[in-house]
């Protein structure tokens, strides 16, 4: 059983405190004059570019396009250079989505529905597209890490800040800002990953060295921190406007799960004989969340069912350093003590940790609950499709999570003794404690209107005006 270590790394991501969960440097903003005919179609795929039309925007233009695509696949199998390797990777994923997908979005455009997505990817892009998956072992479609949010950015002022308004796409769907806000907003979240990767490290090197006055240091700095990711992931009611998330939302679409839109699966000419279904990219597939939910404990409330399984699943579909790193810290949780990191500080006689986890808890609540108050408005809101782009049903998945948190709440305030706790601490402890009902009340009454035959998205939505958690500030 591995300890946790202070860096996990592939080359591209270094995961660690000082880099978080974004790449050790910032991606290729374009592919090298090698393969200029892929570039030049990347260039002008999206549905506008410069309010002028772009192949996205044209029935079958794309799958035109691509008929002029030379097979790179020699030329790509070559390739050693990390950097080139995964804007090759991110440039075949939004090819291969965009070729699929494109008589999907068409349907949309006319009916509101999703239609029928092409199901057979051509060789030029099937092989190549695989090539370049193997050598950085991750699934060949659409994923978020390489691909579509932390590896697909590039800043406009360059010495400048990560925050969404400063960041553009290196390869877009709709060309649109709301499309750039959307999954720039991501990256900006994860600027602030290096400090929280490193706290959770440091507290579990702390709880294991019984060093008390580390422990609660290195637990506030993580709460600082989700307190911080918080209020910049509000900032998307800011960047995307709910009622233009259509415009491009068809496009990150996996297959698996989605079979009224792919059938048995998609077929990789010269590559496989049998169709392949893989997941979609999904903010799901973001690190921030699942990392904190195996320090804090909120994992071991997990209900054993469908979506935890799928949450599950979700791992494989990240960078391997990635997938070590969880494994590790999961392995440390459980070296610690197989009951969580609550019990730990618990047998310590450390309450004000225990305070802060709280509140560590509590921004992992609001980071859900704001999840779950987009998924209203920019999804239930938006279209009669009941499906994540992940693949699940869309009105089940957070709520099953959201429960775990709060049971860990419970159990976390339970165990926390009140005397001899500083002012901040016990402030943060009294807060919680007492609106912790209002949360299990709105969740409750937001699952009574949805779990009826028909329902309103806007009076679920409301809802959270009405007991006070309202994540969009109007």
């Amino acid at each position: 059983m591995a300890f946790i270590k202070k860096t996990y790394s592939d080359g591209f991501f270094n995961v660690s405190k000082e880099n978080g969960f974004l790449p050790q440097k910032i991606p290729l903003e374009r592919l090298p004059q090698t393969y200029s005919v892929l570039q030049n179609i990347l260039e002008r795929m999206p549905v506008k570019i410069n309010n002028e039309s772009g192949y996205l925007d044209k029935p079958g233009a794309i799958h035109k396009a691509v008929k002029s695509l030379p097979n790179y696949f020699e030329k790509v199998s070559s390739e050693t250079d990390i950097m080139l390797i995964q804007a090759l990777y991110r440039g075949y994923c939004f090819l291969a989505s965009a070729y699929t997908l494109e008589p999907s979005f068409q349907h949309y455009r006319k009916t509101g529905d999703y239609g029928k997505a092409q199901n057979i990817l051509p060789i030029q892009i099937a092989q190549p597209f695989v090539a370049v998956s193997n050598k950085l072992d991750v699934y060949p479609w659409l994923d978020y890490h390489y691909a579509y949010s932390l590896g697909n950015y590039k800043k406009i002022n360059k010495s400048g800040d990560h925050k969404w308004s400063n960041l553009e796409m290196c390869v877009h769907f709709s060309g649109q800002p709301d499309e750039v806000g959307f999954i720039m907003l991501h990256v900006d979240i994860n600027q602030h990953s290096p400090s929280l990767v490193g706290s959770v490290i440091n507290v579990l090197h702390a709880l294991k060295e019984r060093n008390l006055t580390s422990s609660v240091n290195y637990l506030k700095e993580n709460y600082q921190t989700m307190k911080l990711m918080n209020s910049r992931r509000k900032e998307m009611w800011k960047a995307s406007r709910w009622n233009h998330y259509n415009d491009f939302r068809v496009f990150i679409m996996g297959v698996k799960g989605n079979e009224e839109l792919f059938g048995s699966g998609v077929t990789y000419e010269g590559v496989w004989d049998e169709p392949k279904q893989f997941r979609g990219q999904t903010g799901a597939q973001d690190d921030i969340i699942p990392m904190e939910d195996i320090f804090s404990g909120v994992i071991k409330h997990y209900p054993k069912n469908e979506l935890t399984k799928y949450l599950i699943d979700l791992r494989s579909y990240r960078p391997k350093c990635i997938q070590e790193f969880f494994k590790d810290l999961e392995d440390t949780v459980n070296e610690l003590s197989e009951e969580g990191i609550s019990f730990v500080l618990s047998k310590q006689n450390n309450s004000e940790g225990l305070c802060y986890l709280l509140g560590v808890l509590e921004e992992i609540y609001h980071f859900r609950n704001g999840h779950w108050q987009f998924v209203q408005k920019y999804i239930m809101a938006n279209t009669k499709y009941a499906k994540a782009t992940g693949g699940t049903p869309i009105i089940s998945w957070l709520p099953n999570q959201m429960k775990a948190v709060m049971k860990e709440m419970n159990n976390v305030i339970d165990l926390i003794e009140i005397n001899n706790l500083s002012s901040e601490a016990s402030d943060l402890y009294n807060n919680i404690k007492n609106k912790i009902d209002k949360k299990v009340e709105l969740l409750d009454h937001q699952l009574d209107l949805i779990n009826k035959k028909s329902f309103s998205a806007d009076k679920v939505f409301e809802l959270n005006k009405k007991y006070n958690l309202s994540d969009k500030n109007d």
